[in-house]
């Protein structure tokens, strides 16, 4: 068979690596769309976006519309007479006359096992729920969000120590071999579609800010998955109290364990944290304006005695 000739529309670090897979599986790309460059790092310069940088060194050419609803990008996607368009984390949502019109469809990598947490934070939202399992799914796309039958399904555990930042990383590469192995399946007419199950349908909210101050009123198995699911970004924090005043410090790892306090109270020193059930042992922190550390190496340079409260 002639190469599939597909688009790619993806944007974010977790969609680079599925667009090298299908580079290196010789799929002919003929566009990847990325949505326009941003403000990023600490001097807030306008750069490409993960996916649109990888394109462009590879000799791709790359499009970055504010919006694909404008009809002359509808035109444009259409020109292209694709076979198939394959969507990773974009970040617009696509209409109708976009979806429709490649040759077999548009299908997209999803970071769940569906119809669970569809949306936009499924890895982070999963940690957070506690759910032992997770996985990635290629779905034929349709108009309405993560909606669409599933064509192939792989999964992963979630294990007591991964972070967001973790599962981000096996699944991206998990996904894209994934990818590879469906389309060609899709272009042989092989693959199967299975609809979603109507029960069980969760979303996955957005992150929003005010999600990441912990509260150490909470269980201890909620404060610890909730800490390790918003690792590395945009981090949990707390307030820690120095003589200079109140420092905020991020925790980026922990484990739950079972102790007792008043909810915030340092129980060793070693960092474990008392909450509203049980206790987290904070293992992985990065104190504001610093670089992330292990927990025995922050308490050397910060040191936090038992009988402390954190905020």
């Amino acid at each position: 068979m002639a190469p599939m000739r597909i688009a790619f529309l993806g944007t974010p670090d977790f969609a680079v690596a599925s667009l090298k897979r299908l580079v290196e599986a010789g799929f002919e790309i003929a566009c990847v769309y990325s949505q326009p460059p941003a403000p990023r790092g600490r001097g807030h310069e306008l750069r490409p976006s993960p996916v649109h940088g990888f394109a462009a060194g590879q000799g791709l050419k790359v499009r970055t519309p504010l919006s694909m609803r404008d009809p002359a990008e509808i035109e444009a996607f259409r020109s292209l007479n694709l076979d198939a368009a394959v969507v990773v984390a974009f970040g617009q949502i696509l209409p109708k006359a976009i979806l429709e019109a490649p040759r077999l469809g548009s299908f997209n990598l999803h970071g769940s096992l569906l119809p669970r947490w569809r949306g936009a934070a499924p890895i982070q939202r999963a940690i957070m729920a506690g759910d032992p399992v997770t996985g990635v799914e290629v779905m034929r796309m349709t108009e309405g969000l993560d909606e669409g039958p599933i064509l192939a399904s792989e999964s992963l555990r979630i294990g007591p120590l991964d972070t967001a930042g973790d599962l981000h990383d096996r699944m991206a590469e998990a996904g894209a071999e994934l990818l590879a192995r469906t389309l060609p399946l899709i272009a042989r007419g092989e693959a199967r579609e299975t609809p979603q199950a109507e029960d069980g349908v969760t979303y996955a909210k957005k992150i929003r800010p005010r999600e990441a101050r912990i509260d150490w009123a909470r269980p201890g198995r909620e404060v610890d998955r909730r800490i390790r699911g918003l690792s590395p970004h945009p981090g949990a924090w707390f307030e820690l109290a120095t003589e200079k005043g109140p420092v905020r410090v991020k925790a980026l790892l922990s484990s739950f364990e079972d102790a007792g306090g008043a909810p915030g109270e340092v129980l060793d020193d070693r960092l474990l944290v008392a909450c509203g059930e049980g206790a987290v042992r904070l293992l992985r922190v990065q104190r504001e304006g610093r670089g992330a550390q292990d927990a025995e190496a922050f308490l050397r340079g910060s040191p936090v005695a038992p009988g402390a409260k954190l905020l």
